[in-house]
């Protein structure tokens, strides 16, 4: 199975496209399902979080405590999470190594949830690049399914 193209609004991309502005420079994190936006905090910036050593939110981020649970937790209703998103503040959209470890299962040879992975290129001048990724079976890998324009 090929790894699958996700719609999204423009209206979205707008307001994801904010949030990459507002959050820099730090990461900015969250989800999207087909009609919001769900941003979280990133818990790397708080120092009491485990993966903070060697790194802060301008370099990582980390969605835990009450956003996590309901990112699983949509899972279960009609507004299923399309997509992770998050930014990386030096202008670049690209799933890093440290993208891709996180993304995938722990226990298995897959993703660990069933969604495409955005990545939002942001530099002070503003968003640069947003390229989508997605579980592809054939290439058990995450692939590149689209490069969107910036507004």
């Amino acid at each position: 199975m090929e790894a699958r193209q996700i719609v999204v609004s423009e209206a979205l991309r707008a307001a994801l496209y904010d949030a990459a502005r507002a959050a820099y420079p730090n990461e900015c994190c969250g989800w999207l399902t087909a009609t919001s936006l769900r941003p979280c905090h990133n818990a790397q910036a708080t120092a009491a979080h485990p993966t903070t050593i060697n790194r802060s939110a301008e370099t990582a981020y980390v969605i835990d405590g009450d956003d996590l649970i309901a990112f699983a937790s949509a899972f279960a209703g009609g507004d299923l999470p399309l997509a992770v998103y998050h930014s990386h503040p030096n202008g670049r959209a690209y799933f890093s190594p440290t993208d891709r470890a996180c993304a995938l299962d722990p226990w298995g040879d897959g993703p660990a949830y069933p969604v495409a992975h955005i990545v939002v290129g942001v530099a002070a001048r503003g968003v640069t690049e947003v390229a989508v990724f997605a579980w592809c079976d054939e290439a058990r890998d995450f692939v590149e399914t689209d490069r969107w324009n910036v507004i």
